[in-house]
């Protein structure tokens, strides 16, 4: 059994988006000394800046920051994938006596990390693909969507009827090994933990959360987005990418082909952000080894001190021992 001795020391930053989480894990990595690891699943994407809400150059006053601008929009990206570079990244941070901040607001990815989860591997077959590559031409995607429905409800409630990619990888998977996609995903193994852990949530009413979603998603139609998102299509990026297919950007494709203006994008992207917020906190609240915050009940030096509190105590011995 591992000590707590031999245990990495780790902080977690989670909660829904636009609750402050990347400020305040800028504000603890200045006071401990610490590097920040992107949590979120969008944010891997280069020139994908103003819809995922990146913190800029300045923002980040000169803490480094992990994978984000890692990957061009159309390369796959998986939570496997995430944990292998995570599980790299952290070592070697805390090697150079300094302290890993994993900061997201993607669940599955953040538990993939804490938990240690051991994802089965998946089978691959490039004849079998090429055929379904054949056959989603020759049926049409939708009922293509509609097979792997049939199959595998959980994997095709996660991906879009225009995700031809993971469609046929779903329906792949399926068909070598008679097992659904789903459950390698979600069947993982959960080993040992293998970090000392403090893990801290951010919360706050939800009127007020509210608001400062609906605020950002405001703000990035001011400050670009629709240009961003036209300058990738015109790059070639297809607008079936899973990427393109985030909040913020399938809206604005939408508006960008003429199915609504751009006011009703808008209001498309604040409730489909609010919906993501809800979903998010249902996800975490079942975290029972979070320690919450309430942010409109803190002032920010108070949130500061508190939570650096908190990353102390957790991380004494680490803290000490550097």
């Amino acid at each position: 059994m591992t000590t707590p001795s031999e245990l990495l020391p780790l902080v977690a930053i989670v909660g829904p988006t636009a609750v402050g989480k990347s400020s305040l894990a800028i504000e603890l990595a200045k006071r401990l000394d610490g590097e920040i690891i992107s949590g979120d699943s969008m944010q891997v994407y280069r020139g994908m800046d103003i819809g995922t809400a990146k913190v800029s150059q300045e923002e980040r006053q000169g803490i480094p920051h992990h994978l984000i601008d890692i990957i061009d929009p159309d390369q796959p990206y998986s939570v496997a994938d995430f944990q292998k570079k995570v599980t790299e990244l952290i070592p070697r941070i805390v090697a150079s006596r300094r302290i890993p901040i994993l900061v997201g607001g993607t669940g599955l990815y953040v538990r993939s990390i804490i938990a240690h989860y051991d994802f089965a591997e998946e089978a691959k077959d490039e004849q079998l693909r090429a055929r379904l590559e054949r056959e989603a031409i020759e049926v049409g995607l939708e009922a293509f969507h509609e097979r792997l429905r049939e199959i595998d409800e959980v994997a095709a409630s996660r991906i879009h009827v225009n995700d031809r990619k993971r469609i046929i990888r779903a329906l792949e998977v399926y068909y070598l090994t008679g097992k659904r996609q789903s459950d390698f995903h979600y069947a993982a193994t959960v080993h040992q933990p293998k970090y000392q852990l403090s893990y801290i949530g951010l919360t706050m009413d939800r009127a007020s959360l509210y608001h400062r979603i609906d605020l950002r998603a405001q703000n990035m139609i001011e400050s670009g987005l629709v240009d961003e998102v036209q300058g990738l299509l015109e790059k070639g990026y297809s607008s079936d990418l899973p990427s393109m297919q985030g909040l913020g950007y399938r809206q604005i494709i939408s508006y960008l082909n003429g199915d609504y203006d751009l006011s009703q994008a808008l209001y498309l992207l604040q409730r489909d952000t609010r919906r993501y917020a809800k979903r998010q906190l249902t996800w975490f609240r079942r975290e029972s080894s979070l320690q919450w915050f309430a942010v409109d009940n803190l002032d920010q030096d108070s949130l500061i001190q508190e939570s650096e509190r908190t990353v102390r105590k957790a991380l004494r011995e680490f803290i000490e021992r550097r």
